[in-house]
C-alpha cells in the first residue's frame, strides 16, 4: 500500500474535524482570519506528528488545542508589541488558556461556523465563498466554478471577505433565533453548493467527492434539526436525499460518468427515495413553495420512473416554468430548455438556448455546449453536435465529464464516416 493510501483516513478524519475546530476557535476568539491560520497550522502540526504518534483520544480536542495555543501566542505577541502605547487589559481577556472542558466537550461547531460566516458585514455571495472555503474545504477554483466567475475573482472576493469581517468589528458568536432566520438563505444555498460540488467534482479524476455530498447531508439535517417547521430546509435535504440516491449507478467499474437514461436503476437507493419523498410531501403540505422544493420534485420524478422512457418529461417541464418564476437563473433556463426539447421537440429546445449564448455567467461554461450537442444531435445534425461536444470537452475540468463529451463526440463521428469501403466490393 503507498504512502498516500495509508495517509487516506487520517485525510478524511481532518476534513471533516476541520471546519468543527475553526468553529470552536472562532466562537472563542472571535478572529476569523487569525483563527483559520491556527487551524491550518494544527491541521500540518496533526499531519506530521499522528503518523508517527497515533491519533490521539480526543482528535477534535487535541487540535482545538494546539490551535487554540497558536491563537495565544498570537496575540501575547500583539500584547507585547502594544504594552508602552495602551493598556492590554481587554486583551489579557483574550489569552486566558482555552476552557480544557469546553476543549473536550463532543460538540460540532460546524452548523454555528456555517451561520458565523454569513456575516452581516458581508453581501450574500462573499458570504457563502468565505463558508464553502471555511467549512466545505472547497478550493478556491472550485467555488469560482460554482459561481461561475474566474479563480482571480473569486481569490479575490474571499479575501475581501475577511477584511471587511475584520474592518466590521462585529463578532462571531452564537446568533439568536432571529438572526438566524435572517442568514438562512444564506446557509442553505452553501449546503447546497457543497452537495453539488461532491455529487459532480467541478475538477479532476472523480465524477464524485463522497465526503463533500456527505457532510453536505449531513449539516442539512442537523440544519433541519435545529428548523424542523421550515419548508424550504426539508426541501433541500429532500433534493439531496433524492439527488444522491443516484449515486451508486452514476459511475461504471473504471469511474465512467453514466448519464441518467442509461444508468441502472435498480441499484437507485429506494430508502433515500422514500425519505426524500416524504419530506417532500410533508413540506409541500405546508403551502409556501419554494427553490429548493421545486428542485426536489424535479428530482421526485425522476426518481419515479422505472425506466428512462417512463420519465413525465410534461411534469418536469411545468416545474421548470414555475422554477423560472421563482427563482431564474442561466442554470434554471438551460435545464428547462432540455425539458422543453423532451416535450416540444429538439428544435423547441435549440431556440430557448439562444438567450444564453449573451449571457456571460454561462456562454464560456461547458455544460452550455454539452446541452446544444445533445439537441442537435437529436435534430440529426450530427456534424455540428461533434463539433459542440468537443467545444464542451475543452471547457471541463472534470476527467469524467470530459471523457464523455470526447466519447460522444467519437460515437457520432463514426456514423458520420459510416463503414469502411472495402476494396472492390461496392457498399450496398
Amino acid at each position: 500500500m503507498t504512502e498516500e493510501r495509508q495517509n487516506e483516513p487520517m485525510e478524511r478524519l481532518l476534513r471533516e474535524l476541520a471546519p468543527q475546530v475553526l468553529g470552536a476557535v472562532v466562537r472563542r476568539f472571535r478572529d476569523f482570519a487569525a483563527a483559520e491560520d491556527a487551524v491550518q497550522e494544527a491541521m500540518l502540526a496533526a499531519f506530521t506528528q499522528w503518523p508517527r504518534e497515533g491519533v490521539p483520544e480526543n482528535p477534535r480536542g487535541w487540535l482545538i488545542h494546539v490551535a487554540s495555543r497558536r491563537m495565544i501566542d498570537q496575540l501575547r505577541s500583539e500584547i507585547a508589541r502594544r504594552q508602552r502605547e495602551t493598556a492590554a487589559a481587554g486583551d489579557e481577556e483574550m489569552v486566558a488558556p482555552p476552557d480544557e472542558a469546553e476543549s473536550a466537550m463532543d460538540v460540532d461547531d460546524t452548523l454555528i461556523l456555517l451561520f458565523m460566516c454569513c456575516h452581516p458585514a458581508l453581501t450574500t455571495s462573499s458570504a457563502i465563498a468565505l463558508t464553502l472555503r471555511a467549512v466545505g474545504g472547497l478550493t478556491t477554483a472550485e467555488i469560482a466554478h460554482a459561481f461561475l466567475v474566474p479563480e482571480a475573482t473569486m481569490a479575490q472576493r474571499i479575501s475581501r471577505a475577511k477584511q471587511s469581517i475584520k474592518a466590521s468589528g462585529v463578532p462571531f458568536r452564537l446568533l439568536s433565533p432571529e438572526e438566524r432566520a435572517e442568514r438562512l438563505p444564506s446557509v442553505l444555498y452553501v449546503l447546497y453548493l457543497i452537495f453539488n460540488e461532491g455529487y459532480t467534482s467541478s475538477a479532476g479524476a472523480h465524477l464524485q467527492r463522497l465526503d463533500l455530498a456527505r457532510e453536505a447531508i449531513r449539516l442539512t439535517r442537523c440544519a433541519q434539526a435545529l428548523l424542523p417547521e421550515d419548508g424550504e430546509v426539508a426541501g433541500l435535504l429532500a433534493l439531496m436525499l433524492l439527488t444522491d440516491a443516484r449515486r451508486a449507478a452514476r459511475t461504471g467499474p473504471d469511474e465512467e460518468l453514466i448519464p441518467l437514461d442509461k444508468q441502472d436503476r435498480t441499484v437507485w437507493d429506494q430508502a433515500e427515495i422514500s425519505e426524500g419523498v416524504e419530506l417532500l410531501t410533508a413540506a409541500l403540505a405546508r403551502g409556501s413553495v419554494g427553490l429548493y422544493q421545486l428542485q426536489a420534485a424535479i428530482a421526485a420524478v425522476h426518481d419515479e420512473a422505472a425506466r428512462a422512457e417512463d420519465t413525465d418529461w410534461a411534469q418536469i417541464l411545468a416545474l421548470y416554468e414555475l422554477l423560472r418564476r421563482v427563482s431564474p437563473s442561466p442554470m434554471v433556463t438551460l435545464n428547462h430548455a432540455v425539458a422543453t426539447a423532451m416535450v416540444h421537440g429538439a428544435a423547441k429546445g435549440l431556440e430557448l438556448l439562444r438567450v444564453l449564448d449573451s449571457d456571460d455567467r454561462l456562454a464560456e461554461h461547458h455544460r452550455l455546449d454539452a446541452v446544444r450537442a445533445h439537441l442537435l444531435e437529436m435534430t440529426g445534425d450530427l456534424a455540428t453536435a461533434v463539433r459542440h461536444y468537443r467545444i464542451a470537452a475543452s471547457r471541463t475540468t472534470s476527467i469524467p465529464e470530459q471523457n464523455y463529451l470526447l466519447a460522444q463526440a467519437a460515437r457520432l463521428e463514426e456514423e458520420l464516416s459510416g463503414p469502411e469501403q472495402m476494396p472492390g466490393v461496392s457498399q450496398p
